[in-house]
């Protein structure tokens, strides 16, 4: 009965019209669609919305990064491990378009996240006003939606639009832009949350003969594979994933966005495909008889050549985004709808089965990649650390329960490689756009937004000096984050492929990098060097056990190159094992 009254009285409230202005009603729309975290920078066309977040430290959070790049990015990793939508908040001009990268990133993958930015007076726009871009023109190609607001009145019912549409069917940044005369007028305000938009579809009907399609083709299969990617994730599908995959007896793999919905450990988990992926699924794709695509969008670095991908295999796409089918590969049956949906409804259609002859091959390929890779990344005889060793002793010190929080490079395929994870959402990393710089701000939103896990930044020495200013964010926040910079005093990747294709011609990939620890030390931070074999597990034990942040740095073989690798356009089935 008190929950009742309660839920009456929130309803109330919401329906009840109080004169305020626009930058404090932008403050209680954020509080009526749940936001208790929201990162950001202020200035001058902001400044108002600053002003009333000031009155309202007790019920949101701000969380001042040191880059507003850094916000969209904390955001992001918010929004990767919570599910909710994260909130990014800038000035008009640099402030804005600093954000871009950040909204890039999470569109391509699909994290809901809502960016408010400032923008000068009205009367001024198209004057070439102090720091005024046109950042509605500007984010139209990398935004699921966006809006300018110039009127007070139109904030509620445009926020309440942003948060349904960033959250709605296929996830995705939006962003709105509200001049400074909108947030200093006053009106009369009432918030209700969007429940719908006319024309906009998030979530197609699953189509029962489609079903029926789909069941039929996997029940006759000899040789099924399943390729899964977010979509499961972002679909809350994991339980009725696990329960087709171990019902039906399919060899599942990964993509890199994809990893964590099934425990690593999982008898029926291949492994990851893709150009650094292992190598029994990539080999096997070109040989299996029907390919089960479930939320992933069959990227260039998943496929190769396109010519030459699973020709030979039935394809069914599972998928949430009618776009993305048959947009790159050709289906011969699409199930629209979410994942959960549709994986339950699959389910009761499916045949008991094992396939135990087809698993021995994924078996027998992995045994020729430990030999001739695995063995050589996790147990090496050389002198230098190899990345590889890295992970497998924060593993053995996590047991897989760790977020892992990468940037781009090297050290990202390796980690996405070995990390072991037994929790879903654990996998947090820059996919379609291979955002450098990602990785340190999207481990402090990550962390505060799951306080109780243990959250892991691994970054390369390149990209982690991208957003090293992240690390005054940290401090500022006693974010308890722990950053592994794995440093070979190179871009990685990129000097492998310079190794690889261009004979060597180490162009602008080599680095003189400065003293990390000193760097962590001077932002207060509790920091070490690994330089030998030895000295490793001690100084994770000590990093995993630290209450507070903690910076380790590990110095690694300088010309390691991560193997198995698929050369950009060629085929699956062409993986490099050396």
């Amino acid at each position: 009965m008190k929950e009742t009254q309660t839920i009456q009285n929130q309803v109330k409230s919401l329906q009840t019209t109080e004169r305020i202005s626009g930058s404090e009603a932008i403050i209680k729309c954020l509080l009526a669609e749940g936001v208790d975290i929201l990162y950001g920078y202020p200035g001058g066309a902001i400044m108002p919305v600053y002003d009333e977040l000031y009155k309202y430290q007790d019920k949101i959070h701000h969380v001042l990064t040191r880059h507003e790049q850094g916000a969209t990015h904390a955001a992001q990793g918010y929004a990767r491990i919570s599910g909710k939508v994260g909130v990014a908040i800038a000035t008009s001009g640099p402030g804005a378009t600093n954000l871009i990268t950040g909204i890039a990133d999470a569109q391509i993958d699909s994290t809901p996240m809502v960016c408010i930015t400032g923008q000068v007076a009205s009367h001024l726009l198209g004057s070439d006003a102090f720091q005024e871009t046109d950042i509605v023109g500007i984010s139209t190609p990398v935004t699921k939606w966006n809006h300018q607001i110039t009127k007070a009145s139109e904030i509620p019912e445009v926020l309440a639009k942003a948060f349904y549409i960033a959250k709605s069917g296929r996830p995705g940044p939006v962003l709105i832009d509200i001049t400074k005369d909108a947030q200093f007028e006053e009106f009369d305000f009432k918030y209700e949350k969007c429940h719908g938009v006319r024309s906009y579809k998030p979530v197609p009907p699953t189509d029962e003969n489609s079903l029926k399609a789909a069941a039929e083709l996997i029940n006759n299969a000899k040789k099924p594979l399943i390729v899964w990617g977010q979509g499961v994730i972002l679909g809350e599908a994991e339980e009725a994933f696990k329960a087709v995959v171990e019902k039906a007896g399919i060899p599942s793999a990964w993509t890199i966005l994809g990893v964590s919905a099934i425990p690593t450990s999982h008898p029926l988990n291949v492994g990851m495909v893709g150009m650094h992926g292992n190598y029994a699924p990539n080999v096997l794709t070109n040989e299996c008889d029907v390919l089960i695509a479930i939320g992933m969008r069959f990227d260039d670095r998943v496929t190769g050549n396109l010519e030459t991908y699973a020709k030979q295999a039935k394809i069914i796409h599972f998928e949430i985004d009618p776009a993305e089918v048959d947009k790159n590969v050709k289906t011969d049956v699409a199930v629209l709808g979410n994942a959960k949906t549709s994986l339950k409804a699959l389910l009761p259609l499916l045949n008991p089965n094992s396939h135990n002859e087809w698993h021995q091959k994924f078996k027998d390929l992995y045994s020729i990649e430990y030999e001739k890779v695995i063995k050589n990344d996790l147990h090496p005889t050389k002198e230098g650390l190899t990345m590889g060793e890295v992970l497998k002793e924060i593993n053995k010190q996590t047991q897989g329960d760790a977020a892992i929080v990468t940037d781009v490079g090297q050290h990202q395929m390796i980690a996405c490689r070995y990390a072991e994870f037994n929790k879903t959402k654990s996998n947090i990393t820059s996919g379609g756009l291979g955002t450098m710089g990602f990785g340190l701000p999207a481990a402090i939103g990550a962390k505060m937004a799951a306080p109780e896990r243990e959250v892991i930044s691994i970054c390369g020495d390149g990209g982690y000096q991208m957003t090293i200013q992240e690390l005054g964010t940290i401090f500022q926040q006693k974010a308890a984050v722990k950053i592994v910079v794995l440093n070979n005093d190179f871009l990685g990747m990129v000097r492998q492929w310079q190794q690889l294709f261009f004979d060597k011609r180490y162009a602008s990939t080599e680095m003189t990098n400065p003293d990390f620890v000193a760097i962590a030390k001077g932002y207060y931070l509790n920091a070490k060097r690994v330089t030998k074999r030895e000295e490793l597990a001690a100084a994770v034990e000590e990093m995993i056990a630290s209450k507070e942040p903690y910076f380790l740095e590990v110095c690694v073989e300088k010309e390691d190159n991560v193997f198995p690798m698929i050369p950009s356009g060629a085929t699956v089935s062409d993986i490099r094992l050396e």
